[in-house]
């Protein structure tokens, strides 16, 4: 009974994310709150380490870590709290969010010279035609309450961060422990995010019951419960299906965000997020049939997006 609920549980807690960023906008500045998530997780992990007696990676290996911690989760999750804030809908980031996997598929081809296939091809444009959908009715609304363009650029460039994280995590980074390599990932976030809350200017925050219970929920319940039933799943064989339910996280994060905020979405958005989701799910259908090195084609399928897709 565990294994068979356990990937809809991971993608309950993952769809969450960006519901987060929702929920401290009014009062708190992300990138400031984002620095104690990353840096509460990172003093957890490095005391596991320890615990754990575990070898710390080289200077060299180490350096990758903070480099890939500070693009797959500080550039990624800063821009996407920022454009939350700006107006962005949780669901409409989870779902910007959604087209990592494709991105990152098509970057290894132009790069690696990995397989790319028709089928990829036409995935890649049903979700990019769907997300345009879903977030067309916002950008020209001409309402007070209108999405900012800006809002959508950070959302891109959060997208193309993580997409540059997740290809660099296909390195010799893989062979670090999780606790070591988690402690010293999000350690790189932090100091990211430290960077991006002093260029922009952050200084607020609210001393709210909300903000400590997002905070509470972001180390315990994404970045060390989702994660851990993450590497669990993959112990158990079940990463397959939670990469098949990860499709799930944008309309949950919508459901979320409506349950939370009332948020509403009209017919045109929702068309938007069933034609997108299509797409990405023909891309990682495609992505799931491509021949690999033995080995090597398993571990690019069973690894999900991770918090890059929804923070």
């Amino acid at each position: 009974m565990c294994k068979r609920f356990a990937p809809l549980v991971f993608v309950c807690i993952w769809s969450t994310g960006f519901i987060v960023a929702r929920a401290i906008a009014p009062g708190t500045d992300p990138c400031l709150f984002l620095t104690a998530r990353f840096g509460l997780t990172a003093l957890i992990l490095t005391v596991l380490t320890c615990v754990a007696g575990l070898p710390w990676p080289g200077m060299r290996l180490a350096l990758g870590h903070l480099a890939v911690g500070g693009l797959y989760n500080g550039v990624y999750l800063a821009a996407g709290y920022q454009a939350v804030r700006l107006g962005l809908s949780p669901g409409l980031m989870a779902l910007v969010g959604a087209l990592q996997p494709p991105v990152t598929a098509l970057l290894a081809a132009v790069i690696w010279g990995e397989s790319f296939s028709l089928r990829r091809v036409a995935g890649m444009g049903a979700a990019l035609a769907g997300v345009g959908l879903a977030v067309w009715p916002a950008l020209h609304s001409g309402e007070a309450t209108a999405m900012p363009a800006a809002a959508l650029a950070l959302a891109g460039a959060g997208v193309l961060a993580v997409t540059v994280g997740a290809l660099l995590q296909k390195t010799g980074l893989r062979a670090t422990d999780l606790r070591p390599a988690g402690a010293l990932q999000h350690g790189g976030a932090a100091l990211v995010t430290t960077v991006l809350a002093l260029a922009w200017g952050e200084r607020q925050v609210a001393v709210s019951m909300v903000v400590f219970s997002a905070l509470a929920w972001s180390v315990a319940g994404l970045s060390l419960g989702g994660s851990m039933l993450l590497v669990w799943l993959l112990r158990q064989g079940q990463a397959a299906r939670a990469a098949s339910l990860l499709l799930l996280t944008p309309p949950l994060a919508a459901v979320w965000g409506w349950f939370f905020f009332g948020a509403q979405l009209n017919t045109a958005q929702i068309a938007g997020f069933a034609l997108a989701l299509g797409g990405i799910g023909l891309a990682r259908a495609d992505g799931a049939h491509t021949p690999t090195k033995q080995g090597e084609g398993d571990a690019r399928r069973s690894k999900p997006a991770g918090e890059g897709s929804t923070g």
